[in-house]
């Protein structure tokens, strides 16, 4: 029996807390493995691993490094002789790497990286046993970095085609909420509104292409603190009837299905699982070259990052010949389990 102590700080539920939840859903389908989840009490990501049948341990978690949480951690891994502590964040691998001092028992310690940005000297990822890159653009910075490749396991992000499909059923009626035409050509952009998902070269894009497509419209759902920057560029360029930000959703799949195609305009990705699900939707996808989003998207749909200009025509040329394709097998979750796993065994 192979016993994994899962643990992510919970703050949000974004891209990184749901794949921690495909991932215990499908570990779940395996008799040989023994999972928990420790977590922020009250968290979505608390919630809905529950729901799917994992023992999960909510624990007061209100700072990164919060001495609540590290004990509860090490009473949970005492109590259940944990073979891996799998840290999803870096506020968890923080927290674990300290619980295991106090263990007599030694878990080998999995850290997942899902982000491109620059690795500090002193980080923990130089702590763990093994650390899972969600991309080969992770594991090059991780390598530039100084971690030895020999400690980096590429396993990517996974979707479950079926879950999408099956969300996205529910209508959203985004043209009719807008005031648009039943045909009013779509191009959305699902993401956090920061910096490194980069809606201003998006804004921009929306301009040089109105003399393309004067009906096109730009949808962007997401929330964050680069809203009102955002917001302010719309109005500066004229755009408020072309581009429409509608913060945070919770259908967001549905949104992509009513939509001609998705765009990502992000200077930094880990890999960008928004877009596996706009291809199991069947949706064109336009993005730019950013981290690990030539991972997923063929070279003709790519642009480089900050050319808005580029980014107008491509996706224009994607509404007028639109050309989906499809998701490629190992994104699955079935697939991301399957690798994760290969990683705790492993080890152990």
């Amino acid at each position: 029996m192979l016993r994994v102590l899962h643990v992510d700080s919970g703050r949000e539920y974004r891209g990184g807390q749901d794949q921690v939840r495909l991932l215990a859903r499908e570990l779940a389908r395996d008799p040989d493995v023994q999972q928990y989840l420790i977590t922020r009490r009250g968290s979505e990501l608390a919630r809905r691993v529950a729901t799917a049948g994992t023992p999960v341990h909510e624990v007061p978690w209100t700072i990164g490094l919060d001495p609540r949480a590290w004990w509860r951690l090490v009473l949970l891994a005492r109590a259940l002789r944990a073979d891996v502590i799998h840290a999803h964040d870096g506020h968890a691998l923080g927290i674990a790497l300290a619980a295991r001092r106090w263990l007599d028992a030694q878990p080998r310690m999995v850290a997942t990286r899902r982000v491109v940005f620059p690795v500090r000297r002193r980080s923990s990822l130089f702590r763990a046993d093994r650390i899972v890159a969600i991309s080969a653009a992770v594991e090059t910075v991780l390598v530039a970095a100084g971690v030895s490749p020999g400690e980096i396991s590429v396993v990517p992000s996974g979707i479950d085609p079926d879950e999408v499909r099956a969300a996205a059923a529910v209508p959203f009626g985004i043209r009719a909420r807008l005031g648009l035409s039943p045909h009013a050509p779509i191009a959305v952009n699902v993401a956090a509104l920061e910096p490194a998902k980069d809606q201003t070269t998006l804004v921009r894009a929306a301009h040089a292409a109105r003399t393309l497509r004067p009906d096109l419209h730009w949808v962007i759902a997401g929330a964050g603190d680069e809203r009102r920057t955002v917001a302010a560029q719309i109005g500066g360029l004229g755009l408020t009837d072309r581009v429409h930000l509608l913060g945070h959703i919770a259908q967001a799949d549905a949104l992509i299905a009513e939509s001609n195609l998705l765009v990502m305009s992000s200077k930094e990705e880990g890999l960008g699982s928004v877009v596996l699900h706009a291809l199991a939707l069947g949706k064109p996808v336009v993005a730019t070259r950013a981290g690990g989003l030539p991972e997923i998207v063929p070279e003709q749909c790519l642009v480089p990052v900050g050319d808005a200009d580029a980014l107008a025509q491509t996706v224009v040329r994607a509404l007028d010949h639109p050309s989906p394709f499809p998701l490629p097998p190992q994104f699955t979750a079935a697939a991301m389990a399957r690798g994760v796993l290969a990683v705790y065994r492993s080890l152990v």
